[in-house]
C-alpha cells in the first residue's frame, strides 16, 4: 500500500493574523480556476482545495508524477506560466498563502499575483481532469480580452521557498481597499504550488434586498467574519459561516475538551450541565441588521456536541472594535440575544423572534458555548439595517488565546 502524507503546519512559522479570516478562494466557496497556460504534471483547480496538500511516494500518471496541487512541464519556450482564478466570495484581500508543501525540488522559484474587480464574470471554463493539457489557442485568445496582464499588483514578484514543513507557507500581505473578484497568479517561469489561500472579507451589497426579505447577516457571503475566539483545537469558527451545510466535521468549528471538566457531572433542573468555564467565538456580521431568527447547527458532531449555547450580540463602532480585539472581547456592551439553550447532537436547531431577547440592530454576536465542542454552522437571519451602521473597512483580529472563558453575561 502506498504511504500517503498530509501537509501539517510547522509551528516555526508564525501566521500572521489575516490567516484567521475567510479564504475567498476556496473551492468550497465557489472558488474555480477559469484559465491556466498549462498543468501538465497536476491541474491549476488543486490550488483552491480546502484539504491540506497530500504527498503519495509511489503514486505517478502517464505523464509524470502525481502531485497535490498545480505543476507546470518545464519550461522550453518563452514566457511564463500563469493561471486566471474567480474568487468564490468576491471582497477585500488582506493577505495570501502560497503553499509549496512538497514541492521539494520542483516548486515555483518567483510568483506575483494581480487582482480585478470585474462587472460581468467571462464564462471561461476550464472541465474535466486537465492533467497533461496546455491552454488551446482559443483559450489564449479568450483570455487576452481580460487584459489579466495590467489588472493591478497585489504582490509583486516574490521569491518563494521551497515546500519543507517548516518553510513550506509563504504569507503575503496585501493593501488594497479595492474589491477584488478574480485573480491573477503568475509563475516565473514554472514549477509547482500546492495552494494558494486568500484571506480577506466579502463583500456584497444588501441594498437592493426588499425590506422584508430575510438574510444571513452572518454568512461568509455577506461579509460575515470571525474577529476571534477561545479555542479551535480541531476547527475555525470561521467554519460556520461557511455556505452550504458542512459536509464534516472538518467543516465546522471545533474545541479542545476542556480541562477543567468537573470529575463529575450534575445538570440543572433543564438538564444544563453544570460546569465552570465555556469557549467562545466572536463574529461581525457582513451588513448591520436585526437578527429575527437564529440556527445552531451540530450537524456530524455526534459524540463531540456541545451540551448547551448562547448567543449575545452588541452594536460596536470601529474603535470600539479595535479595543475588543486587544482586550479578548471581555467587553461589558455584551447583551444576550439568545438565552442559554440544550443542543442536541447531530441536529439542526431553530430558534424563532419569539425566543430572542433583542430587538434593535445589532453589529457583532458571540456565540457561546459549553463545556467544548463543536458546531457546525451558525446563521443568523434577519434584515439589514440602514447604510449608516456600516461595518469598518478593516477587520481587527485579536490573536486567539487559550484556554479562556467568556464572561457571564446571564445566569444560566
Amino acid at each position: 500500500m502506498a504511504q500517503r502524507t498530509a501537509a501539517v503546519s510547522s509551528s516555526a512559522t508564525k501566521q500572521p493574523e489575516f490567516v484567521h479570516l475567510n479564504n475567498l478562494a476556496c473551492e468550497s466557496a465557489g472558488g474555480k480556476v477559469i484559465f491556466a497556460t498549462d498543468e501538465w504534471f497536476a491541474p491549476a483547480a488543486n490550488l483552491l482545495k480546502r484539504d491540506v496538500p497530500w504527498f503519495e511516494a509511489s503514486a505517478f500518471t502517464e505523464f509524470g508524477k502525481w502531485m497535490d496541487g498545480w505543476e507546470t512541464r518545464r519550461k522550453r519556450i518563452p514566457g511564463h506560466d500563469w493561471c486566471v482564478l474567480q474568487l468564490g466570495v468576491p471582497g477585500l484581500v488582506y493577505g495570501v498563502d502560497v503553499d509549496t508543501s512538497f514541492f521539494t525540488g520542483n516548486h515555483t522559484p518567483f510568483m506575483s499575483i494581480q487582482g480585478a474587480c470585474l462587472e460581468d464574470h467571462p464564462s471561461m471554463v476550464l472541465d474535466g481532469d486537465r492533467t497533461g493539457m496546455a491552454a488551446s489557442d482559443s483559450q489564449l485568445e479568450a483570455v487576452s480580452k481580460l487584459h489579466s496582464e495590467v489588472w493591478r499588483e497585489l504582490v509583486p514578484g516574490s521569491e518563494l521557498n521551497p515546500g519543507y514543513a517548516d518553510c513550506c507557507h509563504n504569507y503575503f500581505q496585501v493593501t488594497c481597499s479595492e474589491r477584488i473578484t478574480h485573480l491573477r497568479l503568475n509563475m516565473y517561469p514554472d514549477g509547482g504550488i500546492a495552494r494558494l489561500r486568500v484571506y480577506g472579507v466579502g463583500q456584497r451589497d444588501l441594498s437592493s434586498v426588499p425590506a422584508h426579505q430575510e438574510v444571513d447577516l452572518v454568512a461568509m457571503t455577506n461579509g460575515g467574519v470571525c474577529l476571534g475566539y477561545s479555542d479551535a483545537h480541531f476547527g475555525h469558527p470561521r467554519n460556520m459561516i461557511g455556505p452550504g451545510r458542512a459536509s464534516n466535521m472538518a467543516d465546522g468549528w471545533e474545541t479542545a475538551r476542556r480541562l477543567d471538566r468537573p470529575k463529575e457531572l450534575k445538570v440543572d433542573g433543564r438538564g444544563i450541565l453544570q460546569v465552570p468555564g465555556n469557549e467562545w467565538a466572536v463574529l461581525r456580521l457582513g451588513h448591520p441588521g436585526v437578527i429575527t431568527r437564529v440556527e445552531v447547527d451540530t450537524n456530524h458532531f455526534k459524540g463531540n456536541s456541545p451540551d448547551w449555547c448562547r448567543v449575545e450580540a452588541c452594536t460596536l463602532t470601529p474603535g470600539e472594535e479595535a479595543a475588543g480585539a486587544r482586550n479578548t472581547w471581555n467587553s461589558g456592551k455584551w447583551s444576550v440575544l439568545l438565552s442559554a439553550q440544550k443542543l442536541r447532537p447531530h441536529h439542526r436547531h431553530h430558534y424563532l423572534e419569539a425566543d430572542l431577547a433583542l430587538k434593535g440592530a445589532v453589529t457583532h454576536v458571540r456565540l457561546v458555548i459549553a463545556p467544548d465542542g463543536g458546531v457546525s454552522r451558525l446563521r443568523l437571519w434577519g434584515r439589514p439595517a440602514s447604510p449608516a451602521m456600516a461595518p469598518p473597512t478593516s477587520p481587527a483580529v485579536a490573536p486567539p488565546t487559550s484556554p479562556a472563558v467568556a464572561p457571564p453575561t446571564s445566569k444560566l
